[in-house]
């Protein structure tokens, strides 16, 4: 279980550079991330690790993540918006 500044803290860093990341983490966060299991929870922490220009080829479907837990991840949030 996170405590509240360490919400706070990926809360913040839920909004990104780009406008087009903003628009899928952070709702994902605020509406998703205290229903994830523990390890999902871990998965998103390792998310929003990630370089932004990494992010957005995923996100734009024009690479995957390597690692199988983030490319889950991604598709999960894209689900949410694009059902």
């Amino acid at each position: 279980m996170y405590s509240e500044a360490e919400l706070n803290k990926f809360r913040w860093r839920s909004r990104r550079g780009m406008l087009e990341l903003d628009l899928l983490l952070l709702p994902f966060f605020e509406e998703e991330f205290t229903n994830l299991p523990e390890k999902m929870q871990h998965t998103f922490v390792r998310l929003l690790e990630q370089d932004d220009p990494d992010l957005m080829m995923w996100f734009s479907r024009k690479a995957e993540a390597e690692d199988p837990e983030l490319a889950g991840l991604v598709q999960m949030i894209l689900d949410r918006v694009q059902p």
